[in-house]
């Protein structure tokens, strides 16, 4: 298999391989009337068809204050309880924001938008600690806690912002990541912490980032990254890079995200952000079976990684139909949806091949 000359005889550094699926818009999509069904057409809940072809866990988005009611306590409370229900591990996603926070943005959220710097280092524990404590709470702690979403220069701007490739001063930084991971272990000692950018392939990018928040103290079990191949090259690319971030920071490595398209067509009035050949692979043209090829070779690079280091593979917003209302903008309900063409269910909601590349092995 692809990246097969990766592999160790070394002894696993991790104890399970995390086969996960984010959902966080599958909540508001059912009750917008989104409709999921098994590939023989059989309707079905997304979440058992999701655990029937192997998906073992959920990533769950976290805003702090969301414009359309989702992705906060209470929601994720219940989604966690029935995730639990249904077998699933739990994989909590902070992004210390009303809206997303990307590469592009880390927005501060509104309630926090005044406050001094300890101010906000309290903040970012208390919301942490919160929901933690609530997870464990009702019986459903975090298995895994992510503080931060891509965050390549930082988060919660201009406070925790890190710019540039030099001798930047990480310290704002890593007070605010270690008030979010230190909430999260107080809450459940067991629960693993991840650190995640929006990048797999920069190398350069890669390295200044987890050195400098390594020099400035803070200490993580997992090293996540997001791969997307229209943005960071080959899934051959992609080994070189795990594979080098696993020996350089002695932790396991997690493909956080990754997605690839079924089709190049759209099914509402958004563009789709893989939407056009320009953003394929050769290798992997814009159909299920191409879709399912890319998500295959993407877990053998991962299983592949040297010293069993290779944690899992995460795939964002299988279930993110184009559902009327349930768009981009959480503020505009009548936003559309560039993700469709993504999704793991066709535009009708019926499970695709891809599926499979999640059976455990």
């Amino acid at each position: 298999m692809l990246a097969a000359s990766l592999a160790s005889a070394e002894p696993p550094a991790t104890t399970s391989f995390i086969r996960g699926a984010d959902v966080s818009s599958l909540p508001k999509a059912e009750a917008l009337g989104a409709r999921f069904f098994r590939a023989d057409g059989e309707p079905e809940d997304a979440l058992r068809i999701l655990r029937d072809h192997g998906v073992d866990t959920l990533r769950l988005r976290v805003w702090v204050a969301s414009p359309d009611g989702y992705h906060g306590t209470e929601r994720i409370l219940t989604l966690a309880r029935r995730a639990r229900a249904l077998g699933f591990k739990l994989l909590v996603n902070f992004h210390y924001s009303d809206t997303w926070a990307d590469p592009g943005k880390q927005t501060k959220p509104a309630a926090w938008s005044a406050l001094s710097f300890d101010e906000l280092v309290a903040a970012v524990r208390e919301h942490t600690l919160s929901l933690c404590r609530a997870l464990a709470a009702q019986g459903t702690p975090a298995d895994y806690a992510q503080i931060g979403n891509e965050t390549n220069d930082g988060m919660l701007w201009p406070d925790g912002r890190v710019t540039g490739r030099g001798a930047d001063d990480f310290g704002p930084l890593a007070r605010l990541l270690q008030a979010g991971i230190g909430a999260v272990r107080e809450a459940h000692p067991g629960t693993r912490v991840a650190l995640h950018l929006g990048t797999s392939t920069d190398d350069a990018l890669l390295r200044w980032w987890f050195d400098g928040v390594r020099a400035a103290g803070v200490d993580w079990d997992i090293t996540g990254v997001s791969y997307y191949a229209y943005l960071h090259a080959s899934p051959a690319r992609l080994a070189t890079s795990l594979a080098g971030l696993a020996e350089r920071y002695e932790r396991p490595v997690l493909v956080l995200e990754t997605a690839y398209p079924f089709t190049l067509e759209s099914a509402d009035a958004q563009p789709n952000i893989a939407g056009d050949a320009s953003r394929l692979l050769p290798a992997y043209p814009a159909t299920p079976a191409g879709q399912a090829a890319f998500l295959r070779d993407v877990f053998d690079v991962v299983r592949s990684v040297p010293g069993g280091r290779g944690a899992g593979v995460v795939y964002w917003e299988p279930t993110w139909l184009a559902t009327p209302g349930n768009g981009w903008d959480n503020h505009d309900p009548r936003s559309g949806n560039g993700w469709e063409n993504m999704a793991l269910f066709d535009f009708n909601g019926r499970a695709l091949p891809a599926l499979k590349a999640f059976a455990p092995r």
